[in-house]
């Protein structure tokens, strides 16, 4: 073992090849002809130029991914998040290749990929789940029936859906029929399967997710919560560790619960479970995502595990530690996602050339994560998404004092980004306080999506 192959792009692929160089591996990958010039390039000990700038010719071809992954003689794939970080055609195309896959198991990823069999699974498993259907929509007049007893608001979901996409609240049924017809087309174009499901909302839910580490040994173990309701269209903005809002009676059920699901699906790497919490403390499953999450690194600072090194360690078959088995809270991290988009224009994205930039220093308690330098070009190729702030304190208060003092270093000219908006939201009273949930950006900013 020598070479790991990152198939993935921006700041994720620096932050694997960090773990990497740390473990003494090489780290080498690939870069769109959008991306060449940008600065993760640097953090690569070798890497190829893929001829094409859209995702389907370049970071989701998977025979051109693996076939540079060959030529640049790696031994294992990390796949990152998003792209093909839960495709088990993927997975499997990377192990017949003769590479190690940096990933859990395909049985795993597959129980987990569609939102209709991993609720099946989750309530066998006696993890809670929002009352609902898992059994798929078949036409309008079914959902009618389905949504009637189930009692509005209703969400409707593309079964094989992620990251908020294919998903939509009902509140009558005159919305009905626009929200399946739209399901199923984003499931249809995003994921290739237009299987909908439909379950109640929660109005006004936390967004609350537990970090969770398995090895090939049997062990599982969790790294406690994040808190994400800072969200727009169901993305994530800002997240922290832990959450401000639950008690720790629900801490404690809830990563129960995420780790009887590793144990049910027999779980390896790192993987995170995804609740939504009501105003009673009642919680409720609502996906497993089978990779690194974008968060991660708030779980890392207050924990002081490296997750991205104890992925790869795991696929090489190391037993987790005992310092990971037995991990505790130190403190509070919270995260910025700086976005090219205008949090006053219903959070469009805003593509274009970075005219200058400079990002805060990094400090023990700063943690900076930078995907574009001055001069770049944000293509609208990829997600808004161009780097990540994150700040550690020993108190709540220290670490949203700490990620304001940073962010106001910040400069950027040359297109809209959202560091205002998260100034705003970290000097905001509802925020300070804790008691923020995803319906936040609206109901308290006034803000639209």
């Amino acid at each position: 073992m020598t070479t790991i192959f990152i198939a993935n792009r921006s700041v994720i692929v620096s932050r694997v090849a960090r773990a990497a160089h740390a473990l003494g591996y090489r780290a080498v990958g690939v870069a769109s002809e959008a991306d060449k010039d940008l600065p993760y390039i640097s953090d690569l000990d070798d890497h190829r130029v893929l001829p094409g700038s859209r995702p389907a010719e370049t970071y989701l071809n998977i025979d051109v991914i693996i076939q540079a992954a060959l030529d640049m003689g790696a031994n294992a794939i990390h796949p990152g998040y998003g792209f093909l970080a839960e495709n088990t055609a993927f997975a499997d195309r990377v192990r017949e290749a003769g590479l190690v896959w940096i990933g859990p198991p395909n049985g795993a990823m597959q129980k987990m990929a569609s939102k209709k069999d991993a609720k099946e699974l989750a309530r066998k498993l006696e993890v809670p789940v929002i009352p609902g259907d898992t059994q798929a929509v078949t036409d309008l007049d079914d959902a009618k029936v389905r949504a009637e007893l189930i009692g509005y608001p209703i969400m409707l979901k593309a079964a094989a859906g992620g990251g908020g996409i294919g998903m939509s609240v009902v509140k009558k049924e005159k919305a009905l029929e626009r929200a399946l017809d739209d399901a199923r087309q984003k499931g249809r174009d995003f994921f290739g399967d237009d299987t909908v499901i439909l379950e109640k909302f929660i109005e006004n839910p936390h967004h609350v997710e537990i970090q969770v580490l398995s090895d090939k040994h049997g062990n599982h173990t969790h790294l406690f919560e994040r808190e994400c309701s800072v969200q727009r269209r169901n993305q994530k903005l800002i997240e922290e560790c832990p959450s401000p809002f639950i008690t720790e009676e629900t801490r404690q059920k809830m990563c129960a619960a995420a780790v009887r699901l590793c144990e049910g699906v027999e779980y390896e790497g790192a993987g995170t479970v995804e609740f939504v919490v009501d105003a009673e403390q009642g919680f409720y499953f609502l996906e497993m995502n089978t990779r690194i999450q974008v968060e991660h690194g708030v779980t890392e600072m207050c924990t002081g595990i490296d997750i991205v090194a104890w992925q790869i360690r795991v696929a090489l078959g190391e037993q987790l530690s005992e310092d990971v088995m037995n991990a505790s809270l130190n403190g509070t991290a919270l995260e910025a996602r700086i976005c090219v988009e205008d949090a006053n224009k219903r959070f469009l994205p805003s593509p274009g050339v970075v005219n200058e930039v400079k990002w805060p220093e990094r400090t023990k308690s700063v943690r900076v994560e930078s995907g574009v330098l001055s001069g770049n070009e944000v293509t609208p190729f990829y997600d808004s998404m161009v780097g990540k702030v994150i700040a550690f304190g020993k108190t709540r208060d220290d670490a949203i004092t700490q990620l304001d003092s940073a962010l106001t270093e910040m400069r950027w000219s040359g297109t809209a980004v959202n560091i205002d908006f998260h100034r705003q939201v970290l000097s905001e009273p509802t925020f300070k306080a804790g008691i923020y949930d995803t319906s936040y950006i609206k109901r308290v900013l006034g803000l639209k999506y």
